[in-house]
């Protein structure tokens, strides 16, 4: 069993609310679905940033510092 990272799981999760709004017959429902999907992406999009910026931060803490200057 293969676990999924938090990203595929918001992703996983708004493709399931979007298929559950497409089916749906209220509107209330389809609305809530429609709801459901946005805020799962928009978790994902935060999420993929957030993993992004770390990697980003992770390769700075990894370069060599210049020693100052002493003219």
């Amino acid at each position: 069993m293969s676990a999924l990272t938090d990203h595929e799981n918001y992703l996983a999760r708004a493709d399931a609310a979007r298929i559950e709004a497409d089916a749906a017959t209220l509107d209330n429902v389809r609305d809530r679905c429609l709801r459901a999907e946005v805020a799962w992406r928009g978790m994902a999009v935060r999420v993929e940033r957030t993993l992004k910026l770390r990697a980003a931060k992770d390769a700075a803490a990894l370069e060599p510092v210049a020693p100052p200057d002493n003219e």
